[in-house]
């Protein structure tokens, strides 16, 4: 939807994640889409040159959030909440909501 106006798939999907869980790092993104992680990584650079992503490191991973100083932030983030809300159910159950752990269960915890 929004990749005729970024020219590039990735920034819609990546921007798009961001908007539901406000941080992510590449390789949590190249699963969560099903694609490679060298063409995410390009993307999350590229956006970070352009000032509207920052990222940091948790441990050894780099994370990427949005920049709070970039000028046109509000903007951005009502495009991809309405790109969002356009997109059909399956996509946003298949490709944005997945409900996967991101670290082990702590051991002797109940389920």
């Amino acid at each position: 939807m929004l990749e005729y106006l970024f020219t590039n798939k990735n920034v819609e999907k990546i921007l798009m994640y961001l908007h539901l869980h406000q941080k992510a790092n590449a390789t949590e993104l190249s699963r969560s889409f099903n694609s490679s992680l060298d063409p995410i990584q390009k993307t999350l650079r590229k956006l970070e040159e352009g000032g509207l992503l920052v990222s940091f490191l948790e441990g050894r991973t780099r994370v990427f959030q949005w920049n709070p100083r970039y000028p046109f932030l509000p903007e951005i983030q009502a495009l991809a909440e309405k790109a969002y809300t356009f997109l059909p159910i399956h996509i946003q159950e298949t490709y944005y909501q997945s409900m996967k752990r991101k670290r082990p269960r702590k051991t002797l915890k109940p389920l």
